[in-house]
């Protein structure tokens, strides 16, 4: 909204002096005077239209760059108006690297530059046309119309005739009432009308409605339906709404209704989550976590992905224990142990973690059932909680966005639940899940440090708390439980780190990253 200044002048009134005797003096001196007044008036006059003029036209092309269009014309005596077509949102510009950011473009090899741009362009361009729509288009509602139309929540199903809830025409007296609808993505039809109206375009894109009298024209309005001509599982539709210079435009939803998948929760822990766990090459400190396990939770099902050397064998009650291809890495098995999960949750734990009095699941699945839009909740390692906040930006479709992942990033208490807090990403002991955890899936090109990732890839997807009061312990590291041939894959080296930086360019469309 633009701010218009108005400038009063004010007059100050003169106070007479005392009476002269000499009249032709006295006449002389307000002849002077009464002309500098109005000279001074004038120039003020002059001043203020040169304002005016001014402002008026820079307010106009504000108006006209920032607001919609909006005719203003006299009918009947009265104002109305015409709203413009809907605005597609208006693309981002260039976002801002934080500072300390790395430049991804520049760990990309010279030579592969120009052609992987190209690629990476056109797979942006096939991930905007499968995640945007016409429903992100800007609409505006336009002030004392009489139209009256549903603003949200008109949801209909691929090639269903659906009524349109709502429509309705509120004009003043008139010899004759006339609207129009218009869609493009499928037909409207209404009732076949009777002699005091006419009707055309049923079974079309466009349909008019046209009566003497108003009572049998919202009669017609409110029996007219939609029916989608196109197949698609979640698109949307924008009918337009006209009535003499009046226009509205509101969306119609079309989406295909999901089949609800079910988790049974059964009566016990173990019927609630599995605990799910990658190892390599730490079959010690393997068998100290399930020991530590079955101190706690005797029947709980454990599920290890293990990509080792040389395999061991694991055995025990409820151990699901999968061999892999050896060095596979660490998201690939994440991928197959929670592949094999079939309870609504599973808890994530390293391979060397322990067990203790504080490590309580059911506390886990409280906030989970009690939050059913929550995706994960993570705990803290010996009291350790590593959540952290990630801060994105768009950008432009040239350069792409720019991440920042904050350590110790956070935003606000989870309600009813003071020791929880919503974050981005938590630490690699939490409850998720299973159906959401397998919608995003672990990129399985990351093999040796991985974890911020996973969260980058879920932001917006997944909704993440941090719970400090769920604690497990981390077994010692001592000179008996080292290992030099994991410690060397464990370590990244720089053409791991290269790699990460040239995935994040491509995959995530990101011009920068920080980590802080």
């Amino acid at each position: 909204m633009q701010e218009t200044t108005f400038f009063y002048l004010n007059v100050l009134r003169e106070t007479q002096g005392p009476k002269s005797t000499n009249y032709l003096k006295q006449q002389e001196k307000m002849s002077v005077y009464t002309s500098s007044k109005i000279f001074v008036i004038a120039v003020v006059g002059v001043l203020i239209i040169m304002f005016a003029f001014y402002f008026g036209n820079w307010t106009s092309e504000l108006a006209k760059k920032y607001l919609p269009t909006l005719k203003q014309r006299h009918s009947s005596g009265s104002l109305s108006y015409k709203s413009s077509l809907p605005t597609q949102r208006r693309l981002p510009g260039p976002c801002t690297c934080p500072d300390g950011s790395t430049i991804l473009k520049d760990h990309i090899p010279k030579d592969q530059y120009e052609e992987l741009m190209q690629r990476r362009a056109k797979e942006f361009q096939q991930y905007k046309a499968r995640t945007n729509s016409i429903l992100s288009k800007l609409l505006f509602a336009l002030p004392n119309s009489p139209l009256q139309y549903p603003i949200q929540g008109v949801i209909v199903r691929p090639l269903t005739a659906t009524a349109i809830p709502g429509l309705r025409l509120h004009a003043e007296e008139g010899n004759s009432y006339k609207v129009l609808l218009t869609v493009s993505n499928g037909v409207l039809t209404t009732e076949t009308p009777t002699a005091e109206a006419t009707v055309q375009g049923s079974g079309e894109t466009k349909l008019t409605i046209e009566s003497s009298s108003l009572l049998v024209l919202n009669d017609l309005l409110a029996k007219v339906s939609y029916t989608s001509t196109i197949y698609h599982i979640n698109t949307g539709d924008l009918v337009t709404f006209q009535f003499e210079n009046y226009e509205a435009v509101f969306p119609i939803t079309i989406q295909q209704p999901h089949v609800p998948v079910l988790y049974d929760m059964g009566t016990d822990i173990s019927s609630q989550v599995t605990i799910v766990t990658k190892t390599f090459l730490r079959y010690k400190q393997l068998r100290v976590l399930l020991d530590s396990i079955r101190k706690f939770y005797s029947n709980i099902k454990v599920i290890i992905a293990d990509d080792s050397l040389e395999p061991e064998s694991i055995t025990g009650e409820n151990i699901q224990h999968y061999i892999m291809p050896p060095a596979q890495g660490w998201f690939a098995g994440r991928n197959l142990a929670v592949s094999q999960v079939t309870t609504k949750y599973f808890l994530w734990v390293d391979d060397d973690f322990l067990f203790s009095e504080k490590t309580k699941i059911e506390r886990f699945v409280e906030v989970m059932e009690a939050v059913p839009e929550l995706d994960v909740v993570g705990g803290s390692v010996q009291g350790n909680k590593f959540h952290f906040s990630i801060l994105y930006e768009e950008g432009d479709e040239n350069e792409g966005g720019c991440l920042y992942r904050k350590s110790g990033g956070k935003f606000h208490p989870l309600p009813s639940y003071p020791q929880c807090h919503l974050a981005s990403g938590v630490v690699n002991f939490f409850l998720a899940r299973t159906d959401a955890m397998q919608r995003v899936r672990f990129d399985p090109k990351l093999q040796r440090v991985a974890h911020s990732e996973f969260f980058m890839d879920g932001l917006g997807s997944l909704m993440v708390a941090s719970c400090g009061d769920v604690t497990i312990d981390h077994q010692p590291k001592t000179a008996e439980n080292r290992n030099p041939t994991y410690n060397k894959f464990r370590s990244p080296g720089r053409n791991d780190g290269e790699f990460k930086l040239q995935l994040h360019f491509f995959k995530n469309y990101l011009k920068c990253i920080r980590y802080g």
